[in-house]
């Protein structure tokens, strides 16, 4: 098929591709509910395990401390996703007067090198910019007042966590991609859906648009009328 042929299919019923579009765009603009925007921000502590003055850069007990502070890292990193660690930080929360609960998993953990220690940075998203702080501050009480019990499990118990940056401003999570994409995504269905339902009606037409058509089918064609004269 040639492109003019398909071109002139296309034309000949553009109002179906068309028509399906615009219905897809105004139903999704009245429907379409934009998601409830969220804030995130961070904080980030050194975790290590405590050294003897006596020891050298050098010794044997400086490297197992490192890779030992290093295993602490990402042990924590995972822990602070935890219910248990989420349950620490609302026990906190009310012991500030805040009426604020975090569900698990709100919290994440991702781990750094530096040295001879490990860099732990908490990444926390909620809805209201102004929890963030208090949230903020609970996570510091909990780290700083509940991190020996995680230790002694991990069976380090003179690890070390010290807090160096407080939480940030809070500041809005941009859309994802998939939120971004969903409308043209709609619409690119529903051109898409249009052009294959004017194919089928082609298709399922059986009456005769053209001498070509005819001869096609072995009859002889004498002549033609102009279609718009």
């Amino acid at each position: 098929m040639e492109l003019r042929q398909i071109w002139h299919i296309v034309w000949k019923r553009i109002w179906i591709p068309a028509l399906l579009v615009v219905v897809v765009a105004g139903v999704s603009f009245f429907t379409r509910q934009p998601p409830p925007t969220t804030y995130t921000t961070s904080l980030r502590f050194t975790v290590g395990v405590a050294l003897q003055d006596t020891l050298r850069k050098d010794n044997e007990d400086t490297y197992f401390a490192w890779l030992a502070s290093e295993h602490l890292a990402d042990d924590l990193s995972v822990v602070v996703s935890s219910q248990m660690f989420a349950a620490d930080v609302n026990r906190h929360l009310v012991e500030l007067g805040s009426p604020l609960q975090i569900p698990a998993g709100s919290i994440s953990g991702v781990t750094f090198a530096e040295k001879q220690h490990r860099i732990l940075q908490l990444n926390l998203s909620w809805g209201t910019p102004n929890d963030l702080p208090q949230i903020g501050q609970a996570i510091i009480m909990a780290l700083k007042e509940d991190s020996p019990k995680y230790f002694a499990q991990f069976g380090t118990p003179d690890a070390l966590i010290n807090v160096i940056d407080e939480p940030g401003p809070p500041v809005p999570i941009p859309p994802s991609l998939t939120q971004r994409l969903d409308l043209p995504i709609r619409l690119l269905v529903a051109l898409g859906a249009g052009l294959a339902l004017v194919f089928l009606l082609d298709y399922l037409d059986t009456s005769v648009r053209n001498a070509a058509e005819l001869e096609d089918m072995e009859i002889v064609v004498l002549a033609e009328l102009p279609k718009h004269k």
